[in-house]
C-alpha cells in the first residue's frame, strides 16, 4: 500500500511539473513569436507628426469594408500627410464595395494630391477604385479596364432531376427569390436581372465618361468588357502615364508642388489586431506542439471561418473573371 501511495504521489508531481513546463514553454514561445513579428514587421509605416507621402495599398477582391472607409477618412484629415500614392492590384469585387471604395478614395483626393499606381491589375471594380484619382500610372504590362458588370448564379435543376430531388417553393409573387438555382429561370426573371445589369453597366460607363473624359466611339471602344495593357490603355486614355511609384512621385512634384524628398510611408488600412494573423497561426502551432491541441484548434477554426467569409462575394459583381478561372 505504501509503495502504491508513493507512486501516486510521484505521478501527481510529474503531472504538475509537466503542466508547469508546458505553460512556461507556451509563454516563452509567444514572447519569442511576438518579438519575431515585430522584427519582421514592414518598415516605413506611417507615424503621426512627420511630413510624409502616404502609400495606400488596395489588393485582392474588393467588397464593403467599413474599417477601410474609416481609415481613408482619417487619412484625408491627417495634416502631416502631404500627398497620397494609391497602389492598386485587384480584379475587382462587388459593385457596392467598389463604389464604396471609390467614394472613400475620392474624399482623400479632394483633400490631398493623389495619384494611383497600377501594380499588376486594375480591372472592373479595381478600375472603379483607380478612377477616384485624377492621375493614373501603370506599367507597360499592367492590365486595366474590364468595364462592365455581371450577375452569376448556379443552376442545379438538371442535377436535382438526376438524383430525384424536387424543391417545392411557395412565393408571394413570381419574381420573389428569383433566380433560386433549383428551377429553370423564367424569361421574366432573366429580364429583371438583365435590367439590373444594364443599369449598373450604364452607371459604370457614365463614371468612365466623367472621370476619364471619354465619349462616343472612344468610350464604346474601351467599355466592351476587355482588359488592356498599360501600353494600350495610355493610347485609349484609360491611364495617364507609364511608370511606377517613382513616376508618381515625379508627377506629384511637378504638377502639385510636393517635395519629392519626403519619405513615403505605408498607411495602415487594418487595425493592429488585424495584422496579427502570423502571430495567430504561429501561436496555434506552438500550442499544438506542446500538447494543447484543443486550444490550438480554436485558433485555427476561427481563422478558417474568417477566411471563408472573405471569399464569399454576393450580389452584383464588377469583377474580371477570365475564362477557365475558378
Amino acid at each position: 500500500m505504501s509503495l502504491d501511495a508513493d507512486l501516486i504521489v510521484d505521478r501527481r508531481r510529474m503531472r504538475r511539473k509537466l503542466t508547469y513546463w508546458r505553460v512556461l514553454a507556451v509563454l516563452v514561445a509567444i514572447v519569442a513569436i511576438g518579438a519575431l513579428a515585430v522584427a519582421l514587421a514592414p518598415r516605413g509605416v506611417s507615424t503621426p507628426g512627420r511630413a510624409q507621402i502616404a502609400r495606400v495599398n488596395i489588393s485582392g477582391l474588393i467588397r464593403n469594408d467599413a474599417e477601410r472607409v474609416r481609415s481613408l477618412t482619417d487619412l484625408s484629415k491627417a495634416s502631416y500627410v502631404r500627398a497620397v500614392i494609391v497602389h492598386v492590384d485587384s480584379p475587382g469585387g462587388t459593385t457596392a464595395g467598389s463604389e464604396q471604395l471609390h467614394n472613400a478614395l475620392k474624399l482623400v483626393a479632394a483633400a490631398k494630391p493623389t495619384v494611383v499606381v497600377v501594380d499588376g491589375l486594375a480591372a472592373s471594380g479595381g478600375y472603379i477604385a483607380a478612377m477616384a484619382s485624377d492621375h493614373i500610372v501603370a506599367q507597360d504590362t499592367s492590365l486595366v479596364g474590364s468595364i462592365g458588370v455581371l450577375f452569376q448564379y448556379p443552376n442545379f435543376n438538371d442535377l436535382l432531376k438526376t438524383i430525384g430531388v424536387q424543391v417545392e417553393t411557395v412565393r408571394s409573387s413570381p419574381l420573389k427569390a428569383a433566380p433560386n438555382g433549383f428551377e429553370p429561370t423564367s424569361p421574366e426573371a432573366k429580364a429583371a436581372l438583365e435590367a439590373i445589369v444594364r443599369d449598373s453597366y450604364a452607371w459604370f460607363k457614365g463614371m468612365v465618361q466623367d472621370r476619364r473624359q471619354l465619349a462616343g466611339e472612344a468610350l464604346d471602344k474601351v467599355a466592351d468588357g476587355r482588359v488592356f495593357t498599360g501600353r494600350q490603355a495610355i493610347a485609349l486614355k484609360l491611364i495617364d502615364e507609364i511608370g511606377d511609384e517613382q513616376t508618381a512621385i515625379g508627377w506629384l512634384a511637378n504638377q502639385k508642388g510636393v517635395d519629392p524628398k519626403l519619405p513615403v510611408r505605408d498607411w495602415r488600412m487594418t487595425s493592429r489586431l488585424g495584422d496579427l494573423s502570423f502571430l495567430h497561426m504561429a501561436t496555434a502551432a506552438v500550442l499544438d506542439a506542446v500538447g494543447l491541441t484543443s486550444l490550438a484548434q480554436r485558433f485555427t477554426d476561427t481563422g478558417s471561418v474568417q477566411a471563408l467569409e472573405r471569399l464569399n462575394l454576393d450580389g452584383l459583381l464588377a469583377l474580371w473573371h477570365p475564362p477557365g478561372a475558378n
